[in-house]
């Protein structure tokens, strides 16, 4: 790929600096974010200018804008360490993960909610099957005693005698 003159490199890096401060500012472009990718896109050089090379003997050397490009990192997490966030998709993203762990919780929660309800049913089903099998047992024993007398049922309509109702 052949080099670029000192007149385009200032041109590119003018470029650079103009859409980096757009792009800070929170002008993004549509389906674009606030990263290295969109900064080279909107400013028309390569990606790869802002990403160290390495030369024919295996040494690196950096790319022709990666001073830029950490200029924009650096001056990027400035902005988001002080609460701004030029990408709206980032702070929604933001947002979305903290509401994502508040409903992770109530869901955790409920199921141990759920779980105690559970188990309190089971018990309460536990005790009814126990007291129903000593009611059966008691009128099967009441049924089978001779000394044992039924009283009389209730006579339907009237009170009887004496009756405070």
């Amino acid at each position: 790929m052949p080099r670029i003159s000192d007149a385009d490199r200032a041109r590119n890096e003018e470029a650079i600096r103009a859409a980096m401060d757009r792009l800070l500012r929170g002008e993004l472009p549509p389906g674009g974010k606030c990263d290295l990718k969109t900064l080279a896109a909107e400013a028309g050089v390569t990606r790869t200018g802002f990403y160290p090379k390495k030369n024919r003997d295996g040494t690196t050397r950096p790319g022709p804008y990666q001073h830029l490009g950490e200029e924009f990192e650096r001056r990027l997490k400035v902005q988001r360490d002080a609460g701004e966030a030029p990408d709206p998709r980032a702070s929604q993203i933001e947002r979305l993960k903290a509401q994502v762990a508040e409903l992770k919780e109530r869901v955790a929660k409920r199921d141990e909610a759920l779980a105690e309800l559970t188990a309190f049913r089971t018990l309460a089903v536990s005790r009814l099957t126990a007291q129903h099998e000593e009611i059966e047992r008691l009128r099967q024993q009441a049924a089978q005693d001779d000394n044992v007398r039924r009283l009389p049922a209730a006579r339907g309509g009237t009170a009887p005698f004496g009756s405070c109702s």
